[in-house]
């Protein structure tokens, strides 16, 4: 079956949203850094740690992922700063 959505591989990092894991002191390393950006397509990545196999045995009804998805969990501060950076629509 055809998605509605998927992803466009031939978007790029447009700019970061929110503020970097080392000014909210979730991270000591640049390579251990959880980040949000927004692509120039609009469309959001996330980089986080990857817990999917760790939460599948307790995901909420109607709450599925795919074989070629990740569940990834980010600090929720760093959502709360990237705030200002989401449009509303």
């Amino acid at each position: 079956m055809e998605r509605l959505w998927d992803v466009d591989l031939s978007a790029r990092f447009a700019r970061r949203m929110g503020k970097t894991a080392a000014e909210l002191d979730k991270s000591r390393v640049n390579d251990d850094c959880p980040e949000i950006w927004e692509l120039d397509n609009g469309d959001v990545a996330i980089v986080g740690r990857d817990v999917t196999e760790r939460f599948s045995d307790r995901l909420p009804a109607g709450l599925s992922i795919s074989a070629d998805e990740r569940l990834v969990v980010i600090p929720g501060e760093m959502l709360r700063a990237a705030k200002e950076d989401i449009a509303d629509v």
